[in-house]
């Protein structure tokens, strides 16, 4: 089976073999995201999601060159995504879910879900990157991917680990198997507090392992766990429209900011800004342009 190539969406193609020289000639860092591109279910149709879509949108907001390795149906249309570095894994389908918001949180249904992303379809040009991402929404990125890439500063998202679903769809919480060894791999980590449902006994055994943990609250900010110690980061006031897609903008604003500073609380303040902006549109509209970050980051530096 011949491998398959890494496409600039909108441009020409770009085979492996030049994306390893395509690291050494760029100006700006290369930011690796790593999971499902999905359809979200929305009235009359379908629109693009998943973390490796919201992710690498934002970081390239932020002024890091992107690139994403997915499993998706060869015939999903990208355009929307704009010019960026795709590896499309073949598969039938493109992972699914519909988003339902209620008084009492999100109830979430899996249509259909793609195969997994293993170690074996990662080219070896591409295990020396800046910063790779592990953004599973499914459960379909191999935890032995976090030491695929040597060298690379390591975040997760890890959501998609602790997700199941039954006959229906319906997606409920499962326990984080991998949680020991890849907490203790990654650099930073960022998951929400609906994530484990509240648990901050299961949070707090986890920081203990990981180098920094970020633990979402919405509105209410983030909490950062590092070196023993925790700190809680207030959110940007705004008004809320749709929450689609915020926490995985939070993380790649977060990501970016930590690799770039080493400050986590730095980088923490600057993804609850940028996250702010994001939940004041619908969908990938919420997306951050490049002006807002640079008003994000003016405001860090006033205060």
């Amino acid at each position: 089976m011949s491998r398959p190539d890494f496409t600039r969406e909108t441009g020409p193609v770009f085979l492996l073999e030049q994306i390893a020289v395509f690291r050494y000639n760029r100006s700006v860092m290369l930011y690796l995201a790593i999971g499902h591109i999905c359809q979200d279910v929305v009235p009359g149709g379908y629109v693009l999601g998943g973390t490796v879509t919201y992710a690498t949108l934002t970081a390239r907001a932020c002024g890091w060159s992107v690139a994403v390795i997915t499993r998706v149906n060869s015939h999903l249309d990208l355009s929307r995504l704009g010019e960026m570095e795709c590896m499309r894994l073949p598969d039938g389908v493109t992972t699914t879910f519909e988003n339902i918001y209620t008084p009492s949180g999100r109830v979430q249904i899996l249509h259909v879900v793609a195969g997994p992303i293993q170690p074996a379809d990662i080219p070896h040009h591409l295990s020396r990157v800046d910063v790779v991402h592990l953004a599973p929404i499914a459960g379909e990125v191999d935890a032995a991917l976090v030491d695929v890439f040597d060298g690379a500063w390591i975040g997760v998202t890890a959501q998609g680990w602790m997700r199941q679903w039954d006959a229906s769809g319906r997606v409920s919480r499962r326990a984080w198997a991998e949680a020991e060894s890849i907490l203790a791999r990654a650099d930073a980590t960022v998951l929400g507090i609906a994530d484990v449902g509240g648990d901050w006994g299961e949070i707090e055994r986890w920081a203990s392992i990981a180098r920094v943990l970020v633990v979402t609250q919405g509105p209410a900010g983030c909490t950062v766990f590092e070196r023993g110690a925790s700190v809680q980061v207030p959110g940007t006031p705004t008004s809320e429209v749709d929450p689609t897609g915020a926490g995985d903008i939070f993380a790649a604003a977060f990501f970016t900011q930590l690799r770039d500073t080493g400050d986590a609380l730095l980088a923490a303040r600057f993804a609850n800004c940028v996250a702010a902006h994001s939940v004041t549109r619908r969908g990938l509209a919420g997306v951050p342009t490049a002006a807002e970050v640079q008003r994000c980051l003016a405001a860090l530096n006033a205060t």
